[in-house]
């Protein structure tokens, strides 16, 4: 779904909030009923401890248990509601983050790789965290805050218009001015510090991953110190608009203060009056000015929680421009079910990448009988990564066609295509969780002995099985804690249990020692037995499992 206009952010955060709203509203309403006991909890002890000193000094007797035991169930009301209402609004908060993050990943990858190739991973990590995390503001400071001010001036006017209709109308002029007013003077004030302070902090981050990624080629070949100088410059460049966030923040909250200190003036002055007419007494007066004083509780939060709106709609808009961009690839209309053969042809395939004027691919031709095994050689640059991206649908061809058991990959959806192929290549990627759960993202309801026979046909389950918590070992930021023949070989096993009919290797034993290039070789002889493959190497052992070597330099295919 695509957002467009003045409010795309807003209208964008209300539609994805839909599921959750009752989570919202249930922590809003305690929101408010935690304000309305606050409130009735200062007037109630202003009043019982007026009337106790009154009827001490004139002698009279007083019902002294029934105000106590209010002003005991008013604190025992607040201190719950507040535990409640932190309990319940979190617990929305973090399923509004989940349902962001889930809705995020499911509009990004269709994006992948081609529109994503050319954003600088740091970056794509800031949206990914810091700018949803930051969402969270226009549920907390915005949504909560501002629907239980509304909701509780409507009831404490009500009380108040009992008592006096003077009163409630100086109190509600009070809350209006530092309710509505102020914070939408303070909103407009901050929408541009919000937005550079969005950026800056996106610069920084993007910056800093980049530097600690290659701080070892830095150290080596670079000068830190002048890295070093831009990340300082650049964290110069945050600490201006916190500044103005914060300058914002505490005029907001001098100027609030000001406008309750002469409410709660004019409602005493008003009162005295009412007083000296006998229309109220004295206890009541001292209820009725607490009262007011503490009302302006429920809109205290809303200039800074206004502010915060720059900053969400700046995350939001950088989350929208993201995902609304249209994918390179175009999926078919109406896709057709997978093949049944699974024979490779390449017609005449040319592609193009936007940032070269030459073809990656220039009119390639290539058969690749089913059960056969294919090997391109070549040298960096020569298109051989360029053909498993464009059978893979990660790039759209200019001219030509790619078949698969006869039908054309532009007929077939992209999951379709990649479900039917396996890729083992030399950047392994395994995430930083158990070796089991790494596994079993190639097929989820996979059993430990499904896990166990893998490992073992990729002839790394000895080395699996001497870790201490065996398949539950985490295998750390970037397998760390795994050499790479054995994250190589975890690859191979999981491309085992996705029992893929078509398998690529990319490169699969480059930088890896003599010991465990042996090894990987002989877990990838036993991966790609009776299934169609293509591997792509220069390395000799691992060409030996090829029935067919062909060569490409410069988009084409020459001879072997």
């Amino acid at each position: 779904m695509k957002y467009a206009g003045k409010y795309r952010e807003l209208r964008w955060l209300i539609v994805l909030s839909r599921p959750y709203l009752g989570w919202m509203l249930a922590g809003a309403l305690l929101a408010t009923g935690v304000l309305l006991a606050n409130v009735a909890l200062l007037a109630v002890s202003g009043w019982f401890i007026t009337a106790m000193a009154l009827a001490g000094l004139g002698g009279t007797a007083i019902n002294y248990f029934t105000p106590a035991a209010a002003i005991r169930g008013l604190a025992i009301l607040r201190t719950a509601g507040r535990y409640l209402e932190r309990l319940i609004t979190h617990e929305a908060t973090f399923k509004l983050l989940a349902g962001l993050r889930q809705w995020f990943f499911e509009h990004l990858e269709p994006l992948a790789p081609a529109r994503l190739q050319y954003l600088p991973g740091g970056d794509l990590l800031s949206r990914i965290r810091a700018d949803i995390d930051s969402l969270e503001n226009a549920y907390l400071r915005i949504f909560t805050p501002a629907l239980a001010a509304l909701l509780s001036t409507i009831l404490m006017g009500g009380f108040l218009l009992f008592w006096s209709p003077g009163m409630a109308v100086i109190n509600l002029a009070g809350l209006l001015l530092a309710g509505v007013f102020i914070p939408l003077i303070v909103l407009r004030a901050g929408l541009n510090s919000g937005q550079v302070l969005v950026q800056a902090r996106a610069a920084l981050r993007q910056r800093t991953a980049e530097t600690v990624r290659g701080l070892a080629e830095l150290t080596l070949f670079g000068n830190p110190q002048q890295r070093l100088d831009t990340l300082r410059r650049e964290n110069n460049d945050l600490i201006g608009p916190q500044r103005q966030q914060n300058r914002l923040d505490a005029g907001g909250s001098v100027i609030n203060t000001l406008i309750s200190q002469f409410t709660w003036l004019g409602m005493i002055v008003l009162g005295i009056g009412l007083v000296q007419a006998q229309r109220i007494t004295g206890p009541e007066l001292v209820m009725l000015a607490l009262f007011g004083m503490a009302s302006f509780e429920a809109v205290a939060i809303l200039p800074p929680a206004f502010r915060a709106w720059g900053e969400t709609r700046q995350s939001a808009r950088r989350i929208l421009d993201l995902v609304d961009a249209e994918p390179i690839v175009i999926e078919p209309i109406a896709p057709q079910p997978a093949p049944t053969r699974f024979d490779l042809c390449f017609d005449a395939v040319t592609l193009r990448y936007p940032s070269s004027a030459k073809p990656a691919l220039d009119a390639i031709s290539l058969v690749v009988p089913q059960g056969q095994i294919v090997a391109i050689r070549g040298a960096s640059g020569s298109g051989k990564t360029s053909l498993t991206n464009a059978l893979l649908k990660f790039w759209p061809l200019v001219s030509g066609d790619i078949r698969i058991g006869g039908q054309s990959i532009h007929d077939l959806s992209g999951n379709t295509v990649r479900g039917l192929c396996a890729v083992v290549s030399q950047h392994t990627h395994l995430f930083n969780t158990s070796i089991a759960a790494n596994l079993r993202l190639a097929r989820p309801d996979a059993t430990d002995d499904e896990l166990v026979a893998a490992l073992k046909a990729a002839a790394v389950y000895a080395e699996v099985a001497a870790f201490p918590r065996g398949l539950e070992t985490e295998v750390g930021e970037a397998a760390t804690r795994l050499s790479g023949g054995q994250s190589r070989r975890i690859a191979i096993a999981r491309a085992l249990l996705k029992d893929a009919p078509i398998v690529i290797l990319d490169e699969p034993t480059e930088g890896l020692d003599a010991a465990s290039e042996q090894a990987v070789t002989d877990a990838l002889r036993r991966l790609i037995a009776g299934r169609t493959a293509l591997i792509i190497s220069h390395r000799p052992k691992l060409l030996t499992l090829a029935n067919q070597i062909i060569r490409m330099d410069q988009g084409r295919i020459t001879l072997p």
